[in-house]
């Protein structure tokens, strides 16, 4: 069977500012991930785990390496290809939650159905937006704007709008960083029912050990190489 997603030898360099050598960040990264499966990436502050999610999520590219999903060289597409593949495949969440502040809740999250060349799905967003907010919790706040909500709510808006065209692939990167310990478990055990309900692979970058420990897969990035924690 073809895995979903799979890295092979991927490795990324930075010019250095000094103008010296490059700085490798990332060393001949080897991975595999099958659809479906949850998986965390964890590893001490500046050790590249952004960097990783980055390249697995096109928004940079590797310096040496592949990186294939569903078996498709990521490097050999286009931009407007690349671009296609983010908004129809992927959804992503950071630590901030980069919420539009004029915009209400439903607004926000359907703004990656505006790009949409498929009219019926375009259609269909705002009520599968509700039905996933109502699922969140956030049933009664589709008309309220982000300075009305909490850190978690914010957060859980922002996962929302992830989700929103479907993705095969949800890239977090440090979901609960910035919340309150009871806000980030709340978001945790969603992150993971969402997993199995959205049937949608999850990859996430934290810090926080008790949050990898609930993924399927947890992996340690020291040095630049990963390795299965």
């Amino acid at each position: 069977m073809t895995p979903f997603l799979k890295l092979e030898d991927a490795s990324k360099s930075f010019d250095s500012i000094a103008g010296g050598q490059p700085v490798r960040v990332l060393d001949g990264i080897s991975l595999t991930i099958d659809e479906g499966q949850s998986a965390a990436i964890v590893g001490a502050s500046g050790s590249g785990k952004s960097t990783l999610l980055n390249l697995i999520g096109t928004l940079d590219t590797p310096s040496r390496g592949r990186i294939l999903l569903r078996d498709r060289d990521l490097a050999k597409l286009s931009e407007a290809e690349l671009a296609d593949v983010r908004n129809r495949q992927m959804g992503f969440v950071f630590q901030a939650h980069h919420l539009l502040p004029q915009c209400t809740v439903l607004e926000n999250v359907l703004i990656p159905t505006v790009p949409l060349s498929d009219a019926e799905k375009r259609l269909a967003a705002p009520e599968r937006a509700r039905r996933l907010l109502e699922r969140v919790g956030l049933g009664a706040r589709v008309d309220h704007r982000p300075g009305q909500l909490s850190g978690g709510e914010r957060q859980r808006v922002a996962v929302v709008r992830a989700l929103i065209n479907g993705p095969e692939l949800l890239l977090a990167d440090e979901p609960t960083g910035a919340l309150d310990r009871a806000s980030a478990e709340e978001l945790a055990r969603l992150l993971i029912e969402l997993n199995r309900e959205e049937k949608v692979t999850l990859i996430l970058v934290t810090h926080a050990e008790s949050l990898a420990a609930r993924m399927e897969q947890v992996f340690r990035l020291e040095d630049g190489r990963l390795k299965a924690a």
